[in-house]
């Protein structure tokens, strides 16, 4: 429920800023499309690796000044038990599900906050010719719950900075994939022949579904 109070706040924001004229109108665009559809708009490129450093997305920022930065927003916002908030952001008695492994936590030192699309991938598929304000926005997004997501910290590392061509979670595998390609299209990236064709292949067993996205800007 509170990915999708997330979504829904999100949505509306966007929607109050478009109505208000605070952004623009290549900020606001938004495109929704069946999944296969979306998966064979991704634009097919060769992947550049060269120059990639992690520093260059800088995070965990506190983009609110609520004390709580990125990674603690992420886990407030999808713990299945509502977490107490104590002092610096610390989190307690809450609970997070892991979807890529079906488990259950208790511990925010169990999770990582996992870039669906990694921040390597990112820069290979069209990052590197980012300014650092976008790959901070990036790696910092809150604006798409599907960005980001709290998951099992030795899942996320087994899954490093692998794209679905060689890695893909235990379970929920078509959530994974409409995810994947809702934020290579969020945010204008690009994918190798290798990905599209595994992308495509197992949404060819997933149902067709209907994916929104608000482009980043």
């Amino acid at each position: 429920m509170s990915r999708i109070l997330r979504w829904a706040a999100t949505l509306l924001a966007s929607v109050t800023a478009a109505t208000l004229g605070l952004v623009g109108p290549a900020a606001a665009a938004s495109t929704s499309q069946p999944l296969r559809t979306m998966i064979a708009n991704l634009p097919v490129a060769t992947e550049v690796r060269t120059g990639y450093d992690r520093t260059l997305f800088p995070l965990w920022i506190d983009a609110d000044g609520d004390g709580c930065n990125t990674r603690y927003e992420v886990l407030i916002a999808e713990a299945v038990r509502t977490p107490t908030i104590g002092s610096g952001c610390s989190l307690s008695n809450g609970r997070w599900y892991s979807y890529y492994d079906a488990a259950y936590w208790t511990s925010t030192s169990d999770l990582d906050i996992d870039h669906l699309v990694p921040l390597a991938e990112a820069w290979d598929s069209g990052a590197r010719g980012w300014t650092t304000s976008r790959r901070q926005s990036y790696a910092n997004d809150l604006g798409d719950s599907r960005t980001l997501v709290a998951v099992t910290d030795n899942v996320n590392q087994a899954k490093g900075d692998q794209d679905p061509a060689t890695w893909m979670p235990t379970y929920e595998r078509c959530r994974y994939v409409g995810e994947w390609a809702a934020v290579k299209t969020r945010w204008r990236l690009t994918v190798d022949s290798a990905e599209k064709s595994a992308l495509t292949s197992y949404a060819s067993s997933c149902s067709n579904v209907t994916i929104s996205v608000t482009y980043a800007y």
